[in-house]
């Protein structure tokens, strides 16, 4: 008889509310399991890499390596996955031997380490189930998959023939990313049935991805890893790899360069777990005003003749009035805008603490320091550039690279969104969609705009590919997407969007569980997770290793892989063969092998090979870490970037010639924010808000699991000195508002945050009371609709809102 009821038993009796997560972990593995039979049978089970993919070490048990179920958290990690009577019974890391710096263990984080509590969560969706109420009541009645896929088809058919293909949406989702799961199964689906509204741009990377090659021209901008060890000084400039990865083991190679002697200081609103950890200094700064410090910087630079005036001559443009572009001859060039030779402003370090709150003399000596102390890094982090104009402040951190000469050397850091050197890195998705035809695409976070009047929008709402949509968004399958409502913006104003059933005609949500998305389906579908399916992944964003994902365990009750489900919709739309060209989910695993073979890793194993070596990963040491730009730096001429210029453009000519000087300069500027400390809505709604990444969630995947909310609660951090004033006292129930929308959490006060400042983590599932108030902690109720002038990117950190004591 198996013993894992008896598990199960003492699980649901150890009062998990009560116990911290790694509390409990301990327990787990050591007295709650000691005298059992399992616990002998995970002890004796080998870890070592010989054997079968399934080492067995009894008839009963069974362990396997796999990647940890790619939810976008920032990493891609390596599992040991024991397995007992068809159930997961634990999950372990990494433990391969000859851990180096050229080709570390690939660890997990605690998000991996709790997996179980997910994979076994009694709210998973079960069967195929339809709206038996208003949308968003989050009422349905069980269906057949018969009848469910059938309806999906007829409506597909019926889009196509009233609307056009420019009618039907995949939206961006972040929910999947192991090749057989995720949105690009359904985007291969609409794509062979001719095609569907396509999208560019993340809600991630927006600003920062389309900023970045105004200056370099490509988005290849960074060093493998392992150059960071040849860094002494680096800026974690709004980053925070602690805790939302940024590549697996970014930390690590962090603490190996400060133990080889780097300096490291992180500059954030918050006293984040990175700050905390690996760290030398941590100064705090106002949110949205980055570029202003940044500016000031250059001011020291500049005055005190600090910067490499050799490397801007020869590799830049636009710097001073020597080197403008033909045709901007006589335009603001970036030592006018520095010095205030045409605004009469210099952005002195006098002029930046005013703005961004940290002393002259701190930004006087950061930037001695990194132009100066060098080869140095001055990394980008993502929460910045997700706030109005905030393309600013990502081409304002690749000057200071570099004016400082710390483009193309071992050690130092272009900047930029900076993905790794040679060839761009990590591909994530290989499955192939192939080629849409319906050629019109909207940024990604416009798709309600495109819901509303998308007949309206253009050119001048980010619409590339035609001159104007011919339709509004009529149908949207969502695939591994929370992103209509729990991530998105201005929660309250998307939910009446979607509940009106003349804009959105037919909704289907493809997922897990009942997501707060999920509750405004038409059609609601139970995908499997990623360990009831094959698949394969490489690394996030970093990385030089691809990961074997085999079905560890069967799919529960009704649940289908999301390849299963759209190849069982394109069966019923005459699609099935051209949709899976006669592969199972195993065979498009063995043909992405290949395709890396063929483009990436010429040595991977097939998979056949793979799957027997038990190893689960296939990687490549790095031996001499790349360095972006470095035949650029050795020799201009002979290789220019695929800039216009072919230089490194401080000045954009493309910039410029858009005629938009106020919200798109040429040069980078510091630009007050539309909701700002600075402006009149700062007296209604005085506190700064950010929505950070958190070590409970992977964006909202993984907020219902139990254990990681018992380690990391969901609370609004604020300052005392923000809290006293209020009445608010650590532990109370906070009501924080704005106009868009209210939350009502709990507090924690702490000086690890900036006065005028709080963070609510982003995440949580948005849970609104019979009045509206969110009681749960979803951010996303405060944020605004609005975008980016360049990129048309998210502006989800630009909030402005009051607090007060609930």
């Amino acid at each position: 008889m198996s013993e894992l009821p008896l598990i199960k038993k003492k699980l649901e009796a150890a009062e998990m509310k009560r116990r911290s997560f790694l509390g409990w972990s301990t327990f787990l593995g050591s007295s709650a399991l000691a005298s059992t039979k399992l616990a002998k049978k995970l002890r004796s089970a080998p870890s070592s890499p010989p054997g079968p993919l399934f080492q067995e070490s009894s008839s009963e048990v069974k362990m396997v390596r796999t990647g940890c179920p790619s939810h976008n958290c920032g990493g891609r990690c390596l599992l040991k996955v024991y397995v007992m009577d068809g159930q997961i019974v634990r999950i372990e890391g990494d433990d391969r031997p000859n851990d180096t710096i050229e080709d570390p263990q690939l660890r997990l984080c605690i998000r991996g380490q709790s997996y179980r509590r997910r994979q076994y969560h009694p709210d998973r969706l079960k069967y195929p189930m339809k709206r038996a109420g208003r949308r968003g009541e989050g009422k349905f009645v069980r269906i057949s998959w018969d009848e469910a896929l059938d309806k999906i088809a007829s409506e597909m058919e019926r889009m196509k023939k009233t609307y056009g293909n420019t009618a039907i949406y995949v939206p961006y989702g972040t929910g999947s990313y192991n090749q057989t799961n995720g949105r690009q199964t359904a985007q291969r689906l609409m794509n062979l049935f001719g095609g569907s509204l396509d999208f560019y741009n993340s809600y991630s990377w927006a600003a920062i991805s389309y900023a970045t090659p105004y200056v370099y021209g490509t988005n290849v901008t960074g060093n493998q890893r392992q150059d960071w060890l040849n860094s002494k000084y680096i800026l974690m400039w709004s980053w925070n790899p602690s805790e939302m990865r940024d590549g697996t083991n970014s930390e690590y190679f962090l603490k190996k360069a400060r133990e080889k002697g780097a300096r490291l200081v992180s500059i954030d609103p918050r006293m984040t777990l990175s700050a905390v950890a690996l760290a030398d200094e941590w100064i705090p700064i106002r949110p949205g005003t980055d570029t202003a410090m940044m500016s000031a910087m250059a001011y020291v630079m500049i005055t005190e003749k600090l910067y490499d005036t050799g490397f801007v001559k020869t590799h830049c443009i636009g710097f001073d009035e020597t080197q403008m572009p033909a045709g901007a001859e006589g335009a603001e060039n970036y030592k006018d805008y520095i010095l205030g030779t045409r605004d009469g402003v210099p952005k002195t370090p006098e002029w930046a603490e005013a703005i961004c709150g940290v002393p002259k003399s701190t930004i006087a000596r950061i930037a001695r320091e990194y132009a100066t102390i060098k080869p140095a890094v001055l990394y980008q982090g993502y929460g910045m550039q997700r706030r109005a104009y905030g393309e600013q402040v990502v081409r304002a951190g690749c000057v200071l690279a570099a004016i400082t000469g710390n483009v193309g050397i071992p050690g130092g850091w272009a900047g930029g969104i900076a993905l790794q050197a040679p060839d761009g890195g990590p591909a994530w998705i290989v499955f192939p969609t192939g080629k849409n035809p319906v050629k019109a695409a909207i940024p990604s976070f416009l798709w309600s705009e495109a819901v509303l009047r998308g007949k309206d929008m253009g050119p001048a709402d980010g619409v590339v590919g035609v001159d104007k949509l011919d339709t509004n968004i009529k149908m949207i399958y969502a695939v591994a997407c929370n992103a209509l409502i729990n991530q998105h913006a201005n929660i309250n104003r998307t939910a009446k969007i979607l509940q009106d059933e003349k804009l959105v005609v037919f909704l289907v949500v493809q997922d897990n569980f009942l997501t707060p998305t999920g509750r405004f389906a038409d059609i609601l579908l139970p995908a499997c997770t990623q360990f009831e399916t094959w698949g394969l992944t490489d690394g996030w964003k970093y990385g030089d290793e691809v990961i074997l994902m085999p079905k560890i365990v069967d799919p529960p009750d009704e649940t289908k892989s999301d390849y299963q489900i759209c190849a069982e919709i394109a069966k019923r739309l005459g699609l099935y063969d051209a949709y899976t060209e006669g592969r199972s989910e195993r065979d498009w695993v063995a043909w992405a092998i290949e395709y890396y073979r063929k483009t990436r890793f010429p040595n991977i194993p097939a998979l056949d090979e793979f799957e027997k070596s038990n190893i689960g990963v296939y990687s490549v040491p790095v031996t001499k870490p790349a360095v972006a730009f470095a035949e650029f730096r050795k020799n201009p001429e002979m290789n220019p970037l695929p800039t216009p210029s072919g230089k490194i453009e401080i000045f954009s000519k493309r910039l410029h010639d858009m005629n938009k000087p106020d919200v798109i300069p040429a040069v980078p500027k510091y630009i007050r924010e539309w909701e700002s400390p600075f402006g009149p809505e700062a007296k209604k709604f005085p506190l700064q808000v950010v929505g950070h990444h958190y070590l409970a969630t992977v964006h909202s995947t993984l907020d219902n699991v139990d254990w990681l909310r018992e380690a990391w609660p969901q609370r609004v951090f604020i300052n005392p000195i923000d809290a006293q004033p209020r009445g608010i006292k650590n532990g109370d129930l906070v009501k924080v508002f704005n106009d868009r929308g209210a939350t009502k959490i709990y507090c924690r006060v702490t000086k690890r945050i900036m006065p005028g400042v709080i963070a609510i983590p982003q995440g949580a599932w948005w849970s609104p009371d019979e009045k509206g108030v969110d009681r749960r902690g979803s951010v996303n109720v405060l944020t605004s609709e609005r975008w980016t002038p360049l990129a048309f990117g998210n502006t989800q950190h630009t909030i402005m809102a009051q607090a007060e004591k609930a």
